[in-house]
């Protein structure tokens, strides 16, 4: 169920194509996305704007929750999320995400992330809360 899911999530994801965000890999609790910071990505002539940090960590943690959450046939929403940026970002950069769950109950899942650049430098850290909820109710 996990890879149906997560396929169907892929298909249906526009804004992730928009911004040319890549899942690389995922397994139940694990995933890895990759991002190429390009022009469009820009806040000034160099530097990234941090909406498109944002949008990745956020796809980053949903994903991860997502790969447990689908074993009940669920998916998930952004309850809340957390982000530090810590270092920036810059054109050219290519984003690594990483992500674990912390924590899982009933309905919501607590996961923690990070995102490396290519030299593998710490650029931002996050934490989110994702709600679980039936599949059908997001029209999968």
């Amino acid at each position: 169920m996990i890879d149906q899911i997560i396929e169907e999530y892929k298909k249906s994801n526009h804004f992730g194509e928009l911004l040319n965000m890549d899942l690389e890999s995922y397994e139940e609790g694990e995933v890895l996305y990759k991002m190429k910071i390009q022009t469009k990505h820009l806040a000034t002539p160099i530097a990234a704007h941090g909406g498109a940090v944002a949008a990745l960590m956020d796809a980053l943690l949903g994903v991860t929750a997502l790969t447990v959450a689908s074993k009940s046939k669920c998916v998930v929403s952004t309850v809340e999320f957390k982000l530090n940026f810590l270092k920036p970002v810059i054109l050219g950069d290519t984003l690594h995400g990483t992500a674990k769950i912390l924590a899982q109950g009933k309905r919501l899942i607590i996961v923690e992330g990070e995102i490396t650049n290519q030299d593998g430098s710490l650029v931002s850290k996050g934490q989110g809360t994702f709600n679980a909820y039936p599949k059908e109710k997001a029209g999968l």
